[in-house]
């Protein structure tokens, strides 16, 4: 009977050039020492006897990205029906996130947040699911930040019923699932989520484009709400997101403590300036009021669409110049799976300098999830490493072209140069 498998030898990464995100600039040539699942070594003098090298020609490695808004419960193959919701039971959505896991990640994308489920499972958390398989290697995906369950009042924007304006009593959940209103039950829905594996907790704070809820910048949760929300969150050392357009629901969830604004499409620059001061991130999602499609979408979403998206794009220029601490997030599925580096485009066309708009897919993401290990290419780090042809300090749109993509020391894609 054949013994376990012994350790690998060490990986010997060799190409044309490397970005230090510390320097903010290539070296060339760019050569990486891994053993295990670690950087070793930058730019060895020296190569194990025994090491494989894999020589990748042509292409600048950069960190393994990360995406701050992700679902990837949703979305994906075969997702065309709006009667989704209520189609796909627990089982088919958790198989539907292996593909798309699996396509984030082959696009270069190593690290993600999962921002909430809402829909029914019965309390299952489906995302701290997905992230358990892909950490014992059952599936391929990247590294998945979950959020369990949004938490959400009922008819907020994250209240399923919202988005297809169902009937009454279809399509309930339970306040485990998210639907909380008032302290005592917002309290008990974030710490159900923790209970059961949730890493950071996602709420509502102010209306949506693509649901029911009335105007996309109304406040839905309370300023109580929210605070209780913060507080219980963060007694237990989590963070928290906050989904919210408007800009009465922004400066109450800055307020409150919460530490990531999602879209903030409407913010005013008081209230810029506010986040600005207490250093709460920022998780633009702005590819969104480029490339979604609301062309399915009832008229009066278009409508709301028409009215938020031009807005949002300046909202986020002024956020850019002013130097609010941006992460990268694309709120995929609203674009699909696997384009994730569109989001990157799509901040350099606001007015971030190329470098900046990968730092906030690396270094900026890394300090929004609270690790060390990630984010940048040097010794005692992660191996999480993408290979893209050409400069991406000039052309950002190279990251959209990922040839190679090693996960803790793992390839998951390495492109034929020549195809």
């Amino acid at each position: 009977m054949a013994g376990p498998p012994g350790p690998k030898p060490p990986v010997h990464l060799v190409s044309a050039r490397l970005l230090d995100m510390d320097k903010g600039e290539l070296l060339e040539p760019g050569e990486l020492l891994i053993d295990g699942d670690r950087i070793v070594d930058v730019a060895p003098t020296s190569v194990p006897e025994g090491a494989v090298v894999l020589d990748l020609g042509d292409l600048t490695l950069l960190p393994g990205l990360m995406d701050m808004e992700v679902n990837l419960l949703l979305g994906g193959p075969d997702h065309r029906s709006p009667l989704n919701p209520v189609q796909d039971d627990p089982a088919v959505r958790t198989l539907r996130a292996v593909a798309n896991a699996r396509r984030t990640l082959r696009a270069g994308f190593t690290t993600v947040r999962n921002l909430g489920l809402f829909v029914q499972t019965g309390g299952l958390l489906l995302d701290v699911a997905l992230r358990k398989a892909i950490d014992l290697g059952w599936i391929d995906g990247p590294r998945v930040i979950a959020a369990g369950h949004a938490i959400t009042p009922t008819g907020g924007h994250l209240d399923p019923t919202m988005f297809q304006a169902f009937a009454p009593h279809i399509m309930q959940l339970t306040v485990e699932e998210g639907i909380a209103n008032g302290v005592s039950e917002v309290r008990k829905a974030v710490r159900y989520q923790i209970k059961h594996g949730a890493q950071l907790i996602k709420v509502c704070a102010s209306g949506g484009i693509m649901s029911h809820t009335g105007a996309a910048g109304a406040q839905q949760y309370s300023d109580e709400e929210l605070s209780a929300i913060a507080d219980e969150a963060h007694r237990w050392g989590l963070r928290v997101a906050a989904h919210a357009h408007g800009d009465e629901g922004i400066r109450a969830a800055v307020e409150a403590g919460i530490d990531c604004i999602e879209h903030g499409s409407l913010m005013s620059d008081e209230t810029l300036d506010l986040l600005i001061d207490r250093g709460t991130f920022l998780v633009p999602t702005t590819y969104l009021a480029d490339g979604m499609d609301v062309s399915h979408a009832a008229p009066e979403l278009q409508a709301k669409a028409a009215e938020v998206f031009p807005r949002a794009r300046e909202t986020i220029r002024k956020a850019v110049a002013l130097g609010a601490r941006i992460a990268c997030g694309t709120d995929a599925p609203a674009i699909p799976h696997g384009r994730n580096a569109k989001e990157l485009v799509a901040l350099v066309d606001r007015g971030m300098p190329p470098l900046q708009a990968i730092r906030a897919a690396t270094t900026v993401a890394a300090e929004l999830i609270d690790v060390d290990d990630r984010g940048r290419l040097v010794p005692g780090l992660l191996a999480d490493v993408v290979g893209v042809p050409g400069d991406p300090l000039t052309d950002i749109g190279v990251t959209e072209n990922v040839r190679f993509v090693m996960k803790g020391g793992r390839v998951h894609r390495h492109d034929d140069a020549a195809k």
